[in-house]
């Protein structure tokens, strides 16, 4: 066993959101270490995601944490002089007819949030994406949303980290946690090293649930599969001449992009069980296909290219949004965890509010109380906040 080492906070997985939360830590003058089971960033859910991007939602949070996060990967290059891939290709949700008016009320909400959303009628919508336009009532477009490459941002926070002093210890799976002294602080072994400090930040993705177990914890954050399955390169061209931006069917939650010279597509397996498993999902993949064909007609045209699938996993909780905060039993046990498919999208507010909770005691800047990691074990307030999603 290597010496002891000795730190303010340990930052436990090195996807975007550990990443996130140690650059946004280190900026502020801690001493921060990252422990990664894997032998590099972003191999865990971060690198296996669809890597989309969106501000249309239908609660005010989740706009505010995905559009500040748009903002800043946008402002990367002028920030910190890192390209981490971040391209306004768009998010096209086509809504049905049951769905309609609360669609129109989730863009008012996002319009008083100053995010970018248009409103389309079923022709406007088709000359993005062409589709079968049965029962859409029409369409909303942010043309700010668009894609990010997952691998490219988790790198740039670690870089920034690094730069700032964080120590970065890959191969170092977590095997135990325990009470340090009298002060609240953790004694984190991962692989050979144990690291004594003063706060833990569990970021450790659908792993989040057994990282918190080793310390006496309850988070109930566990891994659920998702496909992605791929047409043959080039064959998108015989069909439609310009790029398929994200476009959703929110009647069935199939949904298409392109991604090189490839057109990309899948749908949640509504009875998928928990745990790790970044296996393809071959079975699924004609109800998916049907599903999409089912809306995008000229995807059934289309070659399809075993080699370009691949599955990844969501890090959900048990109501599908993040947990962030301190954990009620330990208030030096910081939760940045189980966004549910959406830590990409809102992991550099994640980080920013992860750091406020170390740095002050309390997230305050950003109301966040629907996201406290005790919502689970406290029965819902009647007339309670609630929130949503727009699909």
């Amino acid at each position: 066993m290597s010496a002891d080492l000795s730190t303010d906070v340990v930052v436990v997985g090195a996807g975007v959101v550990g990443a996130s939360c140690a650059y946004h830590l280190a900026r502020r003058g801690l001493r921060v270490h990252v422990v990664e089971a894997f032998g590099g960033p972003a191999e865990g859910s971060t690198g296996r995601s669809f890597a989309s991007i969106r501000a249309q939602w239908a609660d005010p949070l989740n706009i505010e944490m995905s559009w500040r996060s748009i903002r800043a990967y946008r402002a990367f290059p002028d920030d910190h002089g890192i390209d981490v891939g971040y391209r306004p290709t768009g998010y096209l949700l086509l809504v049905p007819d049951a769905a309609w008016e609360a669609q129109l009320a989730a863009v008012r909400v996002q319009r008083e949030h100053e995010v970018p959303v248009d409103v389309l009628d079923v022709a406007a919508a088709g000359r993005i994406t062409p589709f079968t336009p049965d029962g859409i009532a029409g369409a909303t477009w942010g043309p700010a949303d668009g894609v990010v490459d997952p691998h490219l941002a988790t790198g740039a926070y670690l870089t920034l980290a690094r730069a700032s002093g964080t120590q970065v210890l890959f191969r170092h799976p977590v095997t135990a946690i325990d009470g340090d002294g009298d002060d609240g602080g953790w004694a984190v072994t991962a692989g050979d090293r144990t690291v004594r400090a003063r706060y833990v930040v569990n970021a450790g993705g659908g792993w989040a649930g057994e990282v918190a177990a080793l310390a006496g914890l309850t988070v109930p954050v566990a891994h659920s599969r998702r496909n992605i399955y791929a047409t043959a390169p080039g064959a998108l061209s015989a069909v439609w001449p310009g790029p398929v931006p994200m476009t959703i069917d929110l009647g069935s939650g199939g949904y298409v992009r392109s991604e090189g010279p490839r057109l990309l597509f899948g749908a949640a397996r509504p009875d998928q069980p928990d745990g790790y498993d970044v296996s393809v999902d071959w079975p699924w993949m004609e109800q998916a296909l049907e599903r999409a064909v089912a809306r995008f007609g000229w995807l059934a045209d289309l070659p399809l290219d075993r080699t370009g699938c691949w599955a990844g996993t969501y890090e959900n909780s048990p109501d599908h949004q993040g947990i962030l905060g301190a954990d009620p039993a330990a208030p030096t046990w910081i939760n940045a965890c189980g966004f549910s498919g959406h830590g990409l999208m809102q992991a550099p507010e994640i980080g920013r509010l992860a750091a406020e909770q170390v740095t002050t005691g309390a997230i305050t800047s950003l109301d966040a109380s629907a996201l406290r990691p005790d919502r689970f074990a406290a029965a819902p307030e009647p007339g309670g906040r609630q929130l949503g999603l727009v699909f």
